[in-house]
């Protein structure tokens, strides 16, 4: 099966105390079926001196992203730059003499690949 959001997907938070703003995906968690997006769902962290993985040594309070759940964000589609549904569809392709059935995503508002 096909994931609709994928890693590197431009999104729009449709829920949620940040609806409306847009963002990139940085790492899809499949297990809690959860989004992170760039400059969504920020949230402050406390951290003491050395404590950080992001390699800094400094303590304090930083402010990082946290996960959404991915029913909360919409792909944005290419062509009109909305929110639309991802819808898959499947197409042969021909390498070498072989033919192979490959499923592609796209925008269901537009009918744009993604």
């Amino acid at each position: 099966m096909g994931a609709k959001i994928k890693k590197g997907d431009l999104v729009q938070v449709i829920s949620g105390k940040d609806r409306g703003l847009q963002g990139k995906v940085l790492k899809v968690i499949t297990e809690s079926n959860r989004v992170l997006v760039e400059g969504v769902n920020r949230v402050t962290k406390h951290t003491k001196a050395g404590q950080n993985e992001n390699g800094s040594t400094t303590g304090g309070i930083e402010v990082v992203e946290a996960p959404v759940h991915v029913s909360n964000v919409a792909v944005v589609d290419p062509e009109t730059k909305k929110p639309t549904r991802v819808g898959f569809r499947e197409e042969t392709v021909e390498k070498n003499g072989v033919s192979k059935t490959v499923r592609v995503r796209f925008a269901k508002a537009s009918g744009k690949d993604l």
